[in-house]
Parts: structure tokens; sequence; C-alpha cells
């Protein structure tokens, strides 16, 4: 009993109302699927629409799921009004915007057809099925047009939904193209086999058998019937438009009531200081204030990267939501000092500084450099790969994982260019760098050799930034080899990249995984020590076997890369 009770204690602190809209959105999205699939049977006949829908009213009225079904809508609904009311910030990406407000207007749209069926066959057994229903909508009015809409803004809302609930997930990529085929192909069909289901109805609201068969008192109902149904349905949209009018009237009162209990300032530990309402999450204050402040997730309390450690007093801070505190202890942080942004609202002045600073990098493009498409000449590849990834993605959120993979490659990014080279691949945690494209053989393994030697200086500063959230420093091994390649646009339309193809990248990135045999940081081989002028005994000499080569390879050892600048720079002044 006592492990029960336990576990559903962690389940309550691991769920957040954003997770409840989500599975609430599911079952909706579910039923529109189901409905849509069923519009889609009037391509075949109304007849086929009829049957469909006997089977869709069996399942969905069916009391169990009609329970299910109707809290997930006014759930959903209701944390949509909610999420218009707590929402400070619109300062989004337009998809984001564009699903909330596509999402209120859904209620408003579907109210008349929803009381009209549902209620209609509640209060006066009213039988509407498609036969009516498309008489109502092509013959009788111009309701059609409504209808459209309604049924276009509720599948984008419940698409972008979906994207933005599985677009981390690790088979998206797999699944996108399929997913993307369905979502374009269903409610292109929907609306397809709407208008062949009311054009079949056009035709057939002549024939007098159809008419007797079809429209009758107790399938339409009343004109006094219609009436009451019209007042029901003004009525629950003026009330549901009140709501959302109360909803932005109460955020008005909150920002009123926010300036009156004052301001209070923000400080972020590098001289940066603003002046904020109370009430403000830290993050919001970050976003208002355009100060730069990690969240991979965007403020979701999905991820750890916008914590902040308080500088001085913390015993006065609200104490951590129950989401904050199953994300904190999620990533075994004890220490009371330690907050997530996007959680923390303080109501008194507050110092603090930001565990993960926020990193931007910007990728050279192809018009760097001078190489021409399909060019045959001397590069040389360097691999570099991040050690222990694994487990270090074991013990962590997704997102902190991606965010730390994230600052690995960008150091690293940073090391090529600074020396000349060009980030060309990036494959998990790995990296492919190309140096030579605009330089000499004998430069370009200088400059690969250098480049080496700064990834283990960039790493180092970012194990030192890190330390704080590190149990191990990070690892890696580098792979470094020269030779003719082939250089060029591969890929197909859209998908093209600009790369490097031949036995040495191929061996590069062999020689980088012998690193881990080897236990060594780097390992370079003896055509790259030569080319680039590095004495004969500066370093350790060793053959290695190669996968695809019939003769062993001579390489270079390098346990410690950081001597390679001294070595190069040592080769130069020889040269010179």
């Amino acid at each position: 009993m006592a492990t029960a009770s336990s576990r559903l204690s962690e389940l309550s602190r691991a769920t957040s109302m954003r997770q409840v809209r989500l599975v609430c959105g599911v079952i909706l999205f579910s039923y529109v699927v189901s409905h849509f699939l069923n519009h889609a049977l009037g391509n075949i006949s109304v007849d086929a629409m009829e049957i469909g829908v006997y089977y869709h009213t069996a399942f969905w009225r069916f009391l169990p799921i009609a329970i299910v079904f109707y809290t997930a809508a006014l759930t959903h609904m209701g944390l949509g009004i909610y999420a218009l009311y707590q929402r400070r910030q619109f300062r989004w990406r337009t998809i984001e915007p564009l699903q909330l407000v596509l999402g209120l207007s859904i209620p408003a749209l579907v109210m008349a057809h929803v009381i009209g069926v549902r209620l209609g066959y509640t209060l006066y057994g009213h039988q509407k099925l498609y036969p009516q229903e498309l008489y109502l909508f092509f013959v009788t009015s111009n309701r059609i047009w409504t209808m459209t809409v309604l049924l276009i803004i509720a599948w984008v809302h419940g698409c972008i939904g979906i994207y933005f609930w599985l677009r981390l997930k690790p088979f998206f990529a797999r699944a996108a193209p399929y997913l993307l085929a369905a979502a374009v192909l269903i409610p292109t069909l929907s609306l397809l086999g709407v208008y062949q289901g009311g054009r079949s109805v056009q035709i057939e609201v002549d024939d007098g058998e159809w008419r007797t068969h079809n429209l009758t008192r107790r399938q339409l109902g009343s004109t006094a019937e219609a009436a009451t149904l019209d007042r029901i349905t003004g009525g629950l949209t003026i009330g549901y438009v009140g709501l959302l009018g109360l909803a932005l009237a109460a955020r008005g009162v909150r920002a009123l009531r926010e300036r009156r209990r004052g301001m209070i300032a923000l400080s972020y530990g590098n001289g940066k200081t603003v002046r904020v309402p109370k009430g403000l999450s830290v993050l919001e204050a970050s976003l208002r204030h355009n100060v730069p402040h990690a969240s991979v997730c965007g403020g979701r309390a999905r991820c750890s990267t916008c914590r902040i450690r308080i500088i001085g007093d913390h015993a006065a801070l609200p104490e951590p939501s129950q989401r904050e505190a199953f994300v904190l202890a999620r990533v075994g942080t004890a220490d009371p000092s330690i907050r997530l942004a996007c959680q923390l609202r303080p109501d008194s002045d507050l110092s603090f500084f930001q565990l993960f600073t926020p990193h931007t990098h910007s990728a050279d493009g192809q018009t760097s450099t001078s190489a021409r498409i399909g060019q045959e000449r001397y590069l040389v590849s360097l691999f570099v790969d991040m050690r222990g990834s694994t487990q270090l993605a074991e013990k962590r959120l997704p997102f902190d994982t991606v965010f730390i993979v994230n600052r690995f490659l960008g150091a690293v990014s940073r090391a090529v260019i600074e020396n000349g080279g060009q980030p060309n691949q990036f494959v998990g945690d790995g990296m492919l760098a190309l140096f030579g494209l605009s330089a000499d053989p004998e430069t370009a393994c200088r400059q690969a050799l250098k480049a080496a030697a700064s990834i283990a200086t960039h790493i180092d500063e970012l194990n030192e930034l890190l330390s704080h959230d590190l149990r191990q420093p990070i690892r890696f091994g580098i792979g470094i080899h020269g030779g003719e390649v082939i250089i060029g646009d591969i890929g197909y339309r859209d998908h093209i990249v600009f790369t490097a193809l031949g036995d040495a990248v191929n061996v590069a990135a062999r020689l980088q995984d012998m690193t881990k045999t080897l236990a060594c940081e780097a390992i370079v081989s003896e055509e790259v020590r030569r080319t680039a002028g590095l004495a004969d005994d500066a370093l350790p000499q060793q053959e290695v076997a190669i996968r695809g080569r019939d003769e062993p390879l001579a390489v270079r050892v390098v346990a410690d890369t950081r001597q390679l600048s001294a070595l190069v720079d040592r080769s130069e002044r020889v040269a010179a």
C-alpha cells in the first residue's frame, strides 16, 4: 500500500498541467481522426457514411468512453483558457500563438453543431445523421463554409499539438514523412467526402421517397425545437466568449496589481540588473528584457537548463512547485539555493547567476571556401567524438543531454574555426572537420594539429564551466588523416550537404575510434605528421591495422593533445 501511495505521489509530482492538456488533446484528436475518416467515406457513398457513423457513435457514446471524452473536452478547453491567462510573454514563435488562437476558436465554432446534434438527440430524440446534416448544410443554408473552416482549424490545431509532442522523440525523424502524408491526406479526403456526400443529397432531395425517409420531424425536429436549440447555442457561445473576456480582464487586473505591489530588482551576477513587477518568473523577466537565458524546453519545466543559483539568503523564496521539485530531484540537485528560472517567481529583490550560460553559434556555409563542386584535392580530415555520452544520457533528462552535447560540439567547432578549418558534418555527439579548403597541404596539416590542441583547451574550459553539474569531466577522442578526396554537394533536392568523400576521410574516422583501445586522446597519421613538418621523434610511432586496408598504417599516438600546438610552433621555427 505504501509503495502504491509513493508511486502515486511520484506520478503527481511528475505531471504538469501541460501534460494533462496534452493527454486531453490526444483524446480529442483521436475523436477528430475518427470523425474525419468517417467523412472520407462520402467519397464512396452517403450509405457508406451512415454505416461508418454507426460504429463511430457506438464507440464514442459508450458510457465510459463518453465520460472520458467529455471530461477531456472540458478540461482541455479550461486549460486553454487558463493558458491565455497564465502566459505572460507573447514573444513566441508564430506556431505557438497560432495553436492557442486556433484552439480557443474551436468551441465557438463547434457549439452549434454539438448542440444541434448531441443535445437535440438528448432533449428531443432527433436522429440527425449524415443525410440530415448534409441536407441542412448544402440545401437549407450555407453553413457548410463554417463547418469547413471548423474542420480545417481543428485539424491544424491538433497537428501542431502532435508535432510539439513528438518532435523530440527518437523515432520522429523516421516517422515524419508518414505523419506529414497522413496530415495532408486525411483532411483532404474528409473534405472531399463531405462535398461528394453533399452533392448526392442535393440530387436526392427532389426524390419524394427520399424526403419521406430522411426528412421527418423526428429526424429534423420542429421549428420551435430548432429555435430552442439556437437560443441555447447563443447563450453558451456568449458564455464562452465571456470566459475569454474574463481571462483577458484577469490579465489586466493582475498586471495592475503587480504594478501596485511594486517592482523588484533581479541581478544576474554579471553586473546586469533588471526591474520587473512582482509575480514574473525569472525566465519571463529575462525574456522581457532580452537577457539571454538558457531554456531548451522553452520554459515548460521539462528540462533543467534554465537553472540558477541564488546568491545570498534563499529562505524567503517561495517553495518549489511539485513539478519544479520533481525536475530538480531528477537531476540530483539537493541544494536549496538552486532553482528553475521558469518556475521561480520571486516577490523580493534577488541576486543569482545562471548555471548554464546560453551559447549561440553560426556555421560557415559553402561560400566561406574557394572549393569548387566536384573538385579533387588534398584535405585533412579531423574526426572528434565525445566519450561517455551514453552514460551521460542515462542519468539526465533528454533536454539536458542535448544541451551538454551541443555545448561540446560548440566548443569543438570554435576550436576548428579559430585554426582555419571548417566544421562539416555533425553525427550524434561527433563531428567531422575539414582543413585545406583554402590552404596548401602543409598549412592544412598544421592547422588540424593546432585545432586538436585547441579542442583540448576548449573542453577544459567547458569542464570548468559545467563542473557543478558533471560527475566526470567530458572526454574526447580525435583522429586526423590527410589525402586526396572528392569535395562537392552530396544529397538529393532539399537535402544536399557540402562534404568530402574518400579513403582519407574514412581512415580519420577509424583512427578516432582507435583512441578508445589505445587509451589516448588523439591518433595522427604519419602522413599528417610528415607533411606538417613535425620532428620524427616528436611523437611515439605505431602501426595499426585499418579495416578495409591490406597494409598496416603508420600513426603517431598522442596521449595529451595540448602538446601538439607547441610541436607545430617548434616545427615552424625550424622551417623558418
